[in-house]
């Protein structure tokens, strides 16, 4: 009974913390574009914009509500929220809710693709550098791995881009489908075929912390007592591993990975801007770089979700691993 009680608080207070980062997102995401530099009806209109008389662009204000204090477009905003209503945007001419239903299954396919690699390479070179530790192997998977730390996401993007879409030409440059074919002509190989490089580069970047975070658990592991009598009995790689070090890395890296969440968002962010593919990150700068305010707005919630859900999962994970976090206070 105090065990449900626990999980009954623990989820209450993770819902009231979702709430208010949804509110505070907004609010902070709200005043910035307010002093963004963009021009949102000169966004609106693009290259037509000097034959737009002055009564026209009055018009135009008073459509999207650009004439109203920002108090009143964000109270105005809040109220349709409230009714299930993310407002229209402005550079697609569309409802947000469907360009981001549009787009959403595009960025969980890229992503979930990337999850999973990034996860199972991160968590096997962890493993071989940990049993190989101070070969020149493990020297070389640090490298790799403190290497990539440091690259930017767009600049991997664009190497790979180059190599493999331009040299080579054995995968397409961009885009989430081929240029020119009908929606009723594309095929799941032509989708794969695209989503290959932006996922293989979120794959990359998202190998670095998972290798070394099991590397360094996998080495405490196997400096414990309990190893060196299992050595001591014969036991020795594989089977050292599976029987003893399996069990103590697997689900801080799966808790890590979770965790991961927003810097694999922000990630999917650059390189769907350099392959142009239409995910959620692409539409993310488009909204932020054209001064859309309804749609930026959905779409910041839609990420704030996102990410929150993933650490709310590596928080259960670990309330799971290390049961004394039950008896902590929350906080």
């Amino acid at each position: 009974m105090e065990d449900r009680m626990g999980w009954a608080k623990f989820v209450g207070f993770k819902m009231l913390r979702l709430l208010s980062l949804l509110a505070g997102v907004s609010v902070v995401s709200f005043i910035l574009m307010q002093f963004s530099p963009v021009d949102p009806v000169e966004a609106y209109i693009g290259g037509d914009m000097i034959r737009v008389s002055a009564e026209q662009r009055s018009l135009i204000e008073e459509r999207w509500g650009l004439n109203d204090s920002p108090v009143e477009r964000l109270f105005t905003w809040g109220q349709a929220l409230v009714q299930g209503d993310l407002g229209t945007s402005m550079i697609y001419r569309q409802p947000v809710a469907d360009i981001i239903q549009e787009r959403f299954m595009n960025s969980v396919a890229l992503m979930a693709v990337a999850w999973v690699l990034s996860g199972l390479i991160g968590f096997g070179l962890g493993v071989v550098a940990a049993m190989k530790r101070d070969s020149r192997l493990d020297r070389l998977i640090c490298w790799y791995c403190y290497t990539l730390a440091s690259t930017p996401v767009f600049w991997i993007a664009l190497l790979l881009l180059m190599v493999f879409g331009v040299w080579l030409g054995w995968l397409p440059i961009g885009l989430g489908v081929p240029a020119g074919m009908e929606a009723d002509q594309v095929t799941w190989g032509d989708r794969a075929m695209h989503m290959i490089l932006p996922a293989l580069t979120l794959s990359l970047t998202g190998v670095a912390a998972i290798a070394l975070h099991t590397r360094q658990k996998l080495v405490d592991v196997l400096d414990s007592d309990y190893i060196l009598f299992a050595r001591a009995r014969g036991e020795r790689g594989i089977q050292l591993f599976r029987r003893h070090g399996f069990r103590h890395v697997v689900l801080p890296a799966l808790t890590l990975q979770f965790a991961s969440f927003s810097e694999l968002f922000g990630g999917a962010v650059l390189a769907e801007q350099v392959f142009s593919y239409p995910g959620l990150g692409q539409a993310t700068v488009q909204a932020g770089l054209r001064g859309d305010v309804p749609l930026l707005l959905g779409l910041v919630l839609c990420s704030a979700i996102f990410v929150f859900t993933g650490n709310m999962i590596a928080d259960i994970l670990y309330r799971i691993i290390d049961p004394r976090m039950k008896e902590e206070a929350i906080g």
